[in-house]
């Protein structure tokens, strides 16, 4: 292998190596929040109709889908009209072979967000379709964010609530504060002390006392949605992060549902080729005589 060889695959590798690094960082989990099953169901045809219209009115404004087309997921999602499609799905002027895309620029979204938001075709791939749907549905009022609220499933996200409307406002249930690591808390508390005689100056020097409290995380296990602050009731939120999340899971693999369907008769398919396969190769052995048993030579062995 020549030297130009060599430099340009290990480009590949190394571009390969930091697209996976990329991907299982992006897909770890982000807390330790339990999250509540979720199967999601392709053939349920209005829950992908109602999840496409849950996406275009609240997300597709930021997070593009930028590599399906209009027309391919009305057709996939159960021939919706092309009348319907421009009326009440395409509300940016593109055609309806057009890729669906956010209106905002990129530039706009750094300056108001600090970053462009991501495309969101495949994060139930790189993520799930179970994560998607707790996230969804554990937004809560945070007063320390940017936005006002924070979440379970992503903490810290950079992100504003986009389905508050629907949920209304949801806080937390908190019992105390979490239990301690009492090896953690002794190096803390070592930390303060040395910080404390390195910055004393006399013998009349007083020290703040150290709030054990400081040192815990509220203990907040619950999330509890104030009744009638949002459209929905909790069932039917519910239903809609259920609905998106469905929603997103066809994007992640539009084909999915078909070669599902498809793989059946390609096994039964199989299994019959086999079982001709066998006959044909019995019918073809069957006239052939075995060979005959070898003699040993006399002669051969004497010598």
């Amino acid at each position: 292998m020549s030297r130009f060889e060599f430099v340009k695959w290990s480009k590949y590798f190394g571009g390969f190596v930091v697209v996976v690094l990329g991907l299982s960082l992006w897909g770890a989990s982000d807390s330790d929040w339990e999250l509540e099953s979720m199967k999601p169901n392709l053939r349920d045809k209005d829950s992908l109709q109602r999840g496409l219209g849950l996406y275009v009115n609240f997300c597709l404004g930021c997070h593009s889908l930028q590599y399906r087309r209009y027309e391919r997921t009305a057709k996939d999602l159960g021939d919706i009209p092309k009348d319907l499609m421009l009326e009440n799905v395409i509300f940016t002027g593109q055609p309806i072979g057009g890729y669906m895309k956010s209106s905002m620029s990129k530039e706009d979204a750094k300056n108001w967000f600090g970053a462009a938001p991501p495309d969101l075709t495949m994060v139930t791939r790189v993520r799930s379709p179970k994560w998607v749907y707790n996230f969804l549905k554990t937004f809560y009022i945070d007063d320390n964010r940017p936005f006002g609220v924070n979440n379970k499933v992503f903490p810290n996200v950079g992100m504003p609530h986009v389905l508050l409307p629907l949920q209304g406002f949801a806080v937390e249930d908190c019992f105390g504060y979490e239990a301690v690591d009492l090896l953690e808390l002794e190096s803390i508390l070592r930390e303060k002390k040395l910080e404390g005689i390195l910055t004393r100056t006399d013998r009349e020097t007083t020290f703040e006392p150290l709030d054990p409290s400081k040192l815990r995380e509220p203990n907040c296990p619950e999330l509890t949605t104030i009744p009638e602050s949002g459209l929905y009731n909790e069932e039917q939120f519910d239903q809609a992060a259920y609905d998106l999340a469905n929603f997103l899971h066809y994007m992640g693999d539009p084909s999915r549902e078909i070669r599902m369907s498809m793989g059946g008769y390609v096994i039964g398919f199989l299994v019959i080729l086999t079982i001709l396969a066998y006959l044909l190769k019995r019918e073809y052995w069957k006239n052939v005589p075995k060979s005959p048993p070898r003699v040993r030579n006399e002669h051969t062995s004497e010598l």
